[in-house]
């Protein structure tokens, strides 16, 4: 048996470019670990084939679609497996949660098949499952760009962090057509500026904290502002939707600013960064 830890994670910066060729935008992302996180149990099953259970969360399941990558590229060595998904994450929230279920089913999947793929070609298997995937092989604070395959670590400053997620949650498709459609997508990305931006002071980066695609998920969801509202006036350094949203985010100098702010605040979570 296998426990994995699958850390949520919040863009403080998303940079989005037009579409390609092949439909995928390319991002420059400013991606930041947190201690919120899901635990996925993962052992040798009896069944006849991999079993992926989520309690509370119905329909197709990332993590299946990960096992059956991995069982197409490493072709023995791996029995069927059970996989159980202790959900902690806000489900299609923009926080990364089934995109880290997915790379932790990976990992699990490649220690169980006795090591046979390096990081790097874990990486390439996640980015088949979506642009969050890759940077979560290896969970940490990263820029994150290309369609989400090239991670690069970075160190961030320590910060407190309230999130205000939805009842409701939005699809990520859904929300990068409307970006299309509405034109919030950019012509070129700043890779260097965002790596200048999470090497300098908490000031600095909360004044740079942006998100092209957050006037589209406001435009499928209006009821977004509030909550950004409700985080400035509570004193946020800087307050914005995270990923694709609708859940919002707001940056506070430290824990116990962050958790007097949320007091007030309905539904608000409050967690910090993950280290190491």
């Amino acid at each position: 048996m296998i426990r994995e830890h699958a850390p949520a994670k919040v863009n403080l910066v998303l940079q989005v470019g037009r579409p390609r060729a092949d439909g995928l935008h390319e991002i420059c992302s400013i991606f930041a670990s947190l201690r919120l996180a899901d635990e996925l149990t993962v052992r040798a099953s009896d069944d006849d084939g991999d079993r992926v259970v989520c309690p509370g969360v119905d329909g197709p399941n990332l993590v299946e679609k990960a096992l059956e990558l991995f069982r197409a590229r490493v072709d023995a060595g791996l029995p069927p497996l059970e996989v159980t998904v202790e959900k902690k994450i806000p489900v299609a929230a923009g926080l990364g949660g089934g995109s880290a279920d997915a790379a932790a089913a990976l990992r699990a999947a490649n220690e169980l098949a006795g090591c046979p793929l390096e990081s790097e070609e874990l990486r390439e298997l996640a980015a088949e499952l979506g642009a969050d995937v890759p940077s979560q092989i290896e969970p940490r604070h990263a820029l994150v760009t290309g369609a989400g395959e090239h991670v690069d670590r970075l160190e961030l400053p320590g910060m407190g962090l309230v999130l205000v997620p939805s009842e409701d949650g939005l699809s990520t498709a859904d929300v990068y057509r409307e970006a299309d459609r509405i034109e919030s997508t950019r012509e070129q990305l700043d890779p260097d500026g965002l790596r200048q931006l999470a090497g300098g002071t908490l000031a600095m980066l909360a004044a740079g904290v942006e998100n092209d695609l957050q006037p589209a998920a406001m435009s499928l969801r209006p009821d977004i502002g509030e909550p950004i509202a409700r985080l400035r006036d509570a004193g946020a350094l800087a307050a914005a939707v995270s990923g694709s949203g609708p859940t919002a985010f707001g940056i506070f100098s430290g824990p116990a600013v962050a958790e007097r702010a949320a007091a007030g605040i309905p539904g608000a979570l409050v967690t910090r960064l993950a280290t190491g």
